[in-house]
């Protein structure tokens, strides 16, 4: 086995994945890579961040990761694919940057990243379609929820403003609402008065 210090980054989004525990599967075969590359994952080098948006950078796993990365303690960084590292193209070349620029060689599992120019735009093109991927989910998401509520359905994923409670489909007859709270609804009153 070889000495190099490697760590391994994975990330999932939604609460769904985070429930399914997809985020083992990515871990699973990244360990697997990292063995038949011949290097050793030692114990706390494995990042993860379980219900954390790509489209963000501020990540505890991945702020760990950086730290551990600019004080040189990783020299060899194993990722399933640059949209687990962020969703943003920004975001993506900016920690490439970084990774490289302390030393690290970055290895994805879902294609070979090298040195040349090819290799550089076939990132930058992942990475836009990774922003552009993200942007269509958001788009059919608000679409589907604006058409639930215009045709008069509830979303028990958001929660009941204050001065309402949500009444479920089971308590509410097959009929999901939101019902006054009349101790709330006095405050919300005065409030536009």
């Amino acid at each position: 086995m070889t000495e190099a210090r490697c760590a391994l980054y994975a990330r999932v989004s939604s609460e769904a994945q985070t429930r399914d525990n997809t985020i083992a599967s990515q871990v699973t075969a990244l360990h697997e890579r990292i063995a038949a590359d011949g290097f050793v994952l030692e114990p706390g080098y494995s990042y993860q961040d379980d219900g954390y948006s790509g489209s963000i950078l501020l990540r505890p796993a991945l702020e760990r990761l950086r730290d551990a990365v600019a004080s040189g303690h990783v020299e060899r960084l194993y990722v399933h694919a640059p949209d687990r590292l962020a969703r943003r193209y920004a975001h993506q070349a900016l920690l490439m940057d970084e990774f490289r620029r302390s030393g690290v060689e970055i290895v994805f599992l879902n294609r070979p990243i090298g040195g040349t120019a090819e290799d550089d735009l076939l990132l930058q093109v992942q990475g836009v379609i990774a922003e552009y991927e993200r942007a269509k989910i958001l788009e059919r998401s608000r679409r589907g929820r604006r058409h639930a509520a215009r045709s008069g359905s509830v979303s028990a994923l958001t929660g009941a403003p204050f001065g309402y409670r949500y009444v479920g489909r089971e308590q509410g007859g097959g009929v999901a609402r939101f019902e006054v709270v009349e101790a709330e609804a006095h405050i919300v009153r005065l409030i536009f008065a």
